[in-house]
């Protein structure tokens, strides 16, 4: 199942995943469906480059990962009005993660692992599609 960008330019992705090889491969993924990808190996890689430069139109973030989770990095981002959607992955099915990924508010998805390349799609259409614009019939 291929994503379509509905983007009318290429679409500004962070990913941040502390697994080498599974980093590339999303990676890899997300440049053949059309996004520039901007890779972030820890909790202080991501932290530094969502204040480093040009905004991002989605970030894609492991829980888990060395110095800061994912999950903490996004809520101080979100605490200082970042807004832009987030797709939240993680191995653990626990309540409390559930509850610090809704804690994110609004353009969330959980996307558990192990998870397919279509179902990444669908939790990046998820994020995506409450921020376009409604189109007039």
């Amino acid at each position: 199942m291929a994503y379509a960008l509905h983007h009318r330019r290429v679409m500004r992705v962070l990913l941040a995943e502390n697994d080498l090889e599974f980093l590339d491969l999303l990676a890899e993924t997300l440049e053949r469906l059309g996004a520039s990808v901007v890779c972030a190996r820890s909790g202080r890689e991501l932290q530094h480059e969502i204040t480093a430069g040009d905004p991002f139109d989605l970030v894609v973030t492991d829980v888990s990962m060395p110095y800061r989770t994912g999950l903490e990095v996004m809520s101080s981002a979100r605490a200082a009005g970042l807004a832009c959607p987030i797709v939240v992955m993680t191995a653990s099915r626990d309540q409390i993660t559930a509850a610090r990924a809704a804690a994110l508010g609004h353009h969330v998805t959980v996307l558990y692992k192990p998870f397919s390349i279509s179902e990444l799609c669908a939790a990046m259409r998820d994020c995506l599609a409450e921020l376009a614009p409604a189109t007039a019939a």
